[in-house]
């Protein structure tokens, strides 16, 4: 075994997937919430730790919009692999229901559930209204937390006479989705910090630093827990990684010259596409930076980024087009990592 993958399996760090339910062309988005299930199934039997799911609300290449239903889902079709959200927009909703949705997962699902929790608002105006929100819901974020948080415990200081069922009394780990200011808001409430992308590492640093310099125990977290997202893709060859980048790549490149995301393209009609400077520059700009390559590069890589931001965790968010070639790279991916698995039943090489 070489140093690389050496590295990476002596962190010992724990190694989780979030889905976000990406349709792609040719698939509807029944078909991608179905895909989502299936591979929670699949990260399961190779040995990861948690699958967690995301909120979406009008985004017409992303199928999760409801992220608590989907991952009442995952629980069921699973045994053992925690299941959560990555996470809960909590400014687009009320933080009694979401308190109630979370206490009948865990009533469900006891000791599998995890609260992940964001700070984002619909992604244009038009959803915002039909949410009944705006941008400023996002300001009184912390508040909102605090009032979450509290109807497990008991403490709301609001509504003293109304009581979450059954919420109340349970202890769904919560986990607060942060870049910048929402590190400091997950120090100062005691929580597990999600924090990406592997990308912006010193910006990355920087927050995790601080987190840790700040953190506050609480009934929720005793110590720091940090949990870095980004990009992982794993292959038998740096262009193999490479192809499993662009759909996404391109997706991202098109939302930013257009305003919305489009379904997945596969990488050869990614290839033949003809592209402005514009959107050439944003596309090049979402392949760069990702841990992408071989085994040995990929282990090198996040051994790296494990070693440096001291990550108790790192959550891989890799959207492509290709299913297969996903689930090889969570494979390729779990074998460097030394991680337990099980025969994968209907899996595709």
């Amino acid at each position: 075994m070489n140093r690389g993958v050496s590295s990476l399996t002596a962190s010992a760090v724990r190694l989780s997937v979030l889905d976000r339910s990406r349709t792609r062309e040719g698939y509807d988005g029944p078909a991608a919430l179905r895909d989502t299930v299936d591979l929670a199934r699949q990260a399961e039997a190779l040995g990861y730790h948690r699958f967690w799911v995301s909120e979406h609300h009008g985004v017409p290449g992303v199928a999760g919009s409801a992220p608590t239903v989907l991952a009442a889902a995952v629980a069921a079709a699973t045994t053992s692999i925690r299941v959560g959200t990555g996470g809960v927009m909590l400014p687009n909703h009320q933080p009694l229901v979401v308190a109630e949705q979370f206490g009948v997962l865990e009533s469900l699902f006891p000791g599998r559930v995890d609260m992940g929790l964001g700070r984002s608002v619909g992604f244009t105006d038009g959803i915002r209204r039909a949410l009944g929100r705006d941008k400023q819901d996002a300001e009184d974020f912390e508040a909102r937390l605090e009032e979450l948080l509290g109807w497990f415990t008991g403490e709301r200081a609001a509504h003293p006479h109304v009581h979450a069922r059954p919420s109340e009394g349970l202890r769904v780990p919560p986990f607060l989705l942060a870049t910048g200011e929402g590190a400091g808001i997950a120090a100062r409430a005691g929580l597990a910090l999600v924090i990406g992308d592997l990308r912006g590492r010193e910006r990355l640093l920087r927050a995790v630093e601080g987190y840790r310099r700040d953190f506050r125990p609480s009934v929720w977290a005793e110590q720091p827990y940090v949990v870095v997202a980004g990009t992982v893709a794993v292959a038998g060859s740096e262009e193999e990684a490479r192809r499993l980048l662009m759909p996404e790549a391109w997706s991202m490149a098109y939302s930013r010259t257009h305003g919305t995301f489009p379904p997945l393209l596969p990488p050869e009609r990614v290839e033949a596409l003809e592209m402005t400077a514009k959107e050439r520059g944003l596309y090049e700009s979402g392949l760069s930076g990702h841990v992408a390559g071989t085994e040995e590069q990929v282990a090198e890589a996040l051994g790296a980024a494990v070693e440096e931001s001291g990550a108790d965790e790192v959550l891989v968010t890799t959207s492509t087009y290709d299913r297969a070639a996903l689930l090889d790279s969570l494979r390729r991916l779990a074998r460097v990592a030394g991680l337990s698995s099980h025969e994968l039943t209907g899996a595709t090489a």
